[in-house]
C-alpha cells in the first residue's frame, strides 16, 4: 500500500474511532439514567406489591373474555449498533407471532416495527417515541388501552417480549405474561405487615390495580432501554478497540514504508554522488 494510501487510511480510523467512543460515552450516559429511574421505581413497586397481598394473596385477579385474540407487546431499539440486541428479541417475537398467528402486535421500536411489517406483521400503532424516551404518561396510556380491550373481551390474553437488563455484560430475553393478572402469593416468610383499608380490600384493590398494570409497562421500557444501551456501550468498546488495533497496524505499517523510502532516497544520492 502506497504511503498516500495508508495516510488516508490512517485519518479515516481516527474518524471512526471519535465517533464510536463518542457514542459509547453517550450509550454509557443513557444507561446510567435508565438505572436511576429503575431503582427509583422499585421502593414503589415494592410497597405496592406489598399492599396487594395484604389485602389478600391470590383473591384479586383480573380476567377477560374467552375468545378474544392475543396481544403481543414487542420490544426492541429505534436504531441500531447494539450487537445482537434487536436481533434476538425479534427472534422471540416471531416466535409468539407463529404460536398465535391472528395476534395483534403493538411494535415498540423502529428495530421491531419494520422487520415484523416486513414479515407481514404491521403494528396496530406507531409507539416509536415510547422507546426514544420512556414516558411514564405514554406508557401509562398503553397500558390502559391493553386493560380496557382485554376487559372487553378484544384480547384473551397480552404477553410482552423484551429484553431484560441482567446486568452490564447480560441481557436476556423475556417473554411474559401481562394480562390476565393475578395478584401474587405472599410468602410465609413476608413481613407480617398488615394495612387497614377503607372502604374495603375489594374497592382498594380494583382502585391500585391499574396503577400496578401502569408501571409494569413503564418498568419493563425502562428495563429495555437499559439493555439496549448497556449492549450499545459494549458494542462501541469493542468497535473502539478494533478501530484502534487497526490504527496501531497501520501506523507500524506507514513508518516502515517511511523509513523505506527514506533508505532508498538515501541509497541514491549515495549512488549519484559515487559516479
Amino acid at each position: 500500500m502506497a504511503l498516500r494510501e495508508t495516510k488516508e487510511r490512517i485519518n479515516s480510523v481516527k474518524g471512526t474511532l471519535k465517533i464510536t467512543t463518542a457514542m459509547k460515552f453517550v450509550a454509557s450516559s443513557k444507561l446510567h439514567k435508565a438505572q436511576n429511574a429503575i431503582e427509583a421505581m422499585i421502593p414503589y413497586q415494592q410497597a405496592l406489591s406489598q399492599v396487594f397481598q395484604s389485602l389478600g394473596s391470590g383473591k384479586f385477579k383480573l380476567e377477560g373474555k374467552q375468545g378474544g385474540k392475543v396481544a403481543i407487546v414487542a420490544m426492541a431499539s429505534n436504531t441500531s449498533l447494539c450487537g445482537t440486541f434487536n436481533a434476538s428479541v425479534l427472534k422471540a417475537a416471531l416466535e409468539q407471532v407463529e404460536k398465535y398467528p391472528e395476534a395483534e402486535i403493538y411494535a415498540i421500536g423502529r428495530r421491531m416495527a419494520e422487520p415484523l411489517a416486513k414479515a407481514g406483521h404491521p403494528s396496530v400503532g406507531d409507539f416509536t417515541a415510547l422507546m426514544a424516551k420512556p414516558d411514564y404518561g405514554q406508557a401509562s396510556a398503553l397500558a390502559d388501552r391493553l386493560r380496557s380491550a382485554f376487559q372487553d373481551g378484544a384480547y384473551s390474553k397480552v404477553i410482552l417480549v423484551y429484553n431484560h437488563f441482567a446486568s452490564f455484560v447480560s441481557q436476556q430475553v423475556k417473554v411474559e405474561s401481562f394480562l390476565p393478572f393475578e395478584v401474587p402469593v405472599k410468602e410465609k416468610d413476608d413481613l407480617e405487615d398488615e394495612f387497614i383499608v377503607e372502604p374495603g380490600a375489594e374497592e382498594i384493590a380494583n382502585r391500585l390495580l391499574p396503577e400496578v398494570l401502569r408501571l409494569k409497562i413503564y418498568t419493563t421500557l425502562l428495563d429495555s432501554s437499559a439493555a439496549e444501551n448497556a449492549a450499545r456501550t459494549i458494542a462501541m468498546q469493542t468497535a473502539s478497540d478494533n478501530a484502534q488495533d487497526l490504527l496501531n497496524e497501520l501506523t507500524l505499517e506507514y513508518n516502515k514504508a517511511r523509513q523505506q523510502k527514506i533508505t532508498n532516497e538515501i541509497l541514491d544520492l549515495i549512488g549519484g554522488s559515487q559516479q
